[in-house]
């Protein structure tokens, strides 16, 4: 396949993609300030959750934000699409240094 068809290929992929999340996801259990609850128990405390939780940075600053346990399947298939997208930018890229190789930097504009 020539470069210029390579792009275009990588590009309709790219373009395909659909919505994307970086981060991962926590898992969190928490006590609550309600005395003589579970939670509180001495011996055997039965902590508030599962609370889930997306982290994640976007332009180095950090960030997070709750998942309501409905949306964890899609949330991790959007994490998913996100490490596509990074393995789709890095093939592009690949082929846009293979091309300035072949061509130079006054061949084709794509």
């Amino acid at each position: 396949m020539v470069l210029t068809q390579r792009i275009s290929r990588v590009k309709a992929l790219l373009s395909a993609l659909g919505p994307f999340l970086s981060g991962s996801i926590s898992e969190q259990w928490n006590t609550c300030g309600t005395p003589r609850c579970a939670c509180k128990d001495p011996k055997n405390p039965v902590k508030h959750g599962p609370y889930y939780q997306l982290s994640f940075s976007v332009q180095g600053k950090h960030s997070t934000m709750f998942i309501k346990k409905e949306d964890l399947t899609e949330v991790r298939r959007r994490i998913k699409r996100y490490q596509e997208f990074k393995r789709l930018c890095f093939k592009l890229l690949e082929v846009y240094v293979e091309l300035a190789r072949t061509e130079g930097f006054q061949g084709k504009q794509i």
